[in-house]
C-alpha cells in the first residue's frame, strides 16, 4: 500500500521540478546573456567540473566544517540554557535581552563585529552561532513548558527520578519543538554563514569563490555553487532531523510562533 502511494507522489514532485527547470531554461533562452541568467544544463556542465577539482573540496569543508561547529555550539547551549530558563524563572529574565538582541540585529552588522572580533577565518562559525542560538532557545522553552503538569504532578507524588522524568517526559514533549526549530536553525545558519564569508571573504572558503565569481561576472560558477551549498545543506538537514526524529520518538514538528 505505502508503495502504491508513493510512486504517484514521487512522479508528482519530479513533475513539479520539471516544470520549474523548463521555465529556468526558457527564462534563460528568452534573455539569451549568460551574465544575467545562465541555464540549468550549463549550471550543471559548471558544477560537474566544478565536482573534479580539489580546490572545490577544499572549500565545500572548510565553510560546511564552520557553519556546523557554529550550529551545534548554538544547539548545546540553545537547549542548555532554555532547560535553566524553565528551571529558574531568574535566568530567563536575564538571557532574554541579549536574546531579543541576538534575534532584532542585521545580520550584516553581526558580521562587521565579527570581523572585529575574530576576523575572517572563524567568521562563519560565530554568525552560524549567533543566527541559530535564538532559535533554539526559545523552542527549548516552549517544548519543555509544554509538558503536561498532571504528568509531572503524578510523577512528583510517586518520586519519580529525575532521568527518567527527562527521559519519559521532558523528551515527548520538546522533541517536536525542537525538531522544527533546527530545521529552521539549519537553514539560517547556512544562509547566514554563507553570507557572512561573502562580506568577510576568507581564504578558501565557499563565500572566496561566490565572490569572486560576482567581481568576474561568472553567473555560470555563481549558480553552481549555490546549487553545491542547496544539495548539502538539504542533506544535512535530512540526516540531522532523521537522528533527531528517531532519538525523540514521534517525528511531528509545530509551527514556529517566534
Amino acid at each position: 500500500m505505502n508503495k502504491k502511494k508513493g510512486f504517484p507522489k514521487l512522479f508528482k514532485k519530479l513533475g513539479i521540478y520539471a516544470f520549474w527547470l523548463l521555465v529556468w531554461q526558457l527564462l534563460a533562452v528568452f534573455f539569451h546573456n549568460d551574465i544575467l541568467l545562465v541555464g540549468p544544463s550549463k549550471t550543471l556542465r559548471t558544477f560537474f567540473s566544478c565536482l573534479i577539482t580539489a580546490g572545490f573540496w577544499r572549500s565545500i569543508w572548510f565553510s560546511i566544517s564552520r557553519i556546523c561547529i557554529g550550529f551545534f555550539l548554538a544547539m548545546l547551549l540553545g537547549i542548555l540554557t532554555g532547560a535553566l530558563s524553565c528551571r529558574f524563572r531568574i535566568v530567563g529574565e536575564f538571557l532574554e535581552p541579549p536574546i531579543q538582541f541576538m534575534k532584532s540585529i542585521p545580520v550584516a552588522s553581526f558580521v562587521i563585529l565579527a570581523l572585529i572580533w575574530t576576523g575572517s577565518k572563524n567568521l562563519s562559525i560565530l554568525i552560524s552561532f549567533l543566527v541559530a542560538y535564538p532559535i533554539l532557545h526559545i523552542s527549548t522553552v516552549s517544548g519543555l513548558k509544554s509538558t503536561a503538569s498532571k504528568l509531572l504532578e503524578m510523577a512528583q507524588v510517586f518520586r519519580v527520578p529525575f532521568h527518567k522524568k527527562v527521559f519519559y517526559l521532558y523528551r515527548p514533549a520538546l522533541s517536536p519543538y525542537l525538531i522544527s526549530a533546527c530545521k529552521s536553525a539549519l537553514g539560517m545558519a547556512f544562509k547566514s554563514g554563507i553570507a557572512a564569508e561573502v562580506i568577510g571573504v576568507p581564504d578558501f572558503s565557499i563565500g572566496a569563490n561566490l565572490y569572486e565569481a560576482k567581481i568576474y561576472l561568472d553567473t555560470a560558477s555563481l549558480f553552481a555553487w549555490t546549487l553545491a551549498i542547496i544539495l548539502i545543506a538539504s542533506c544535512f538537514e535530512k540526516i540531522l532531523l532523521r537522528l533527531m526524529t528517531a532519538a525523540g520518538g514521534k517525528g511531528n514538528t509545530v509551527h514556529e510562533k517566534q
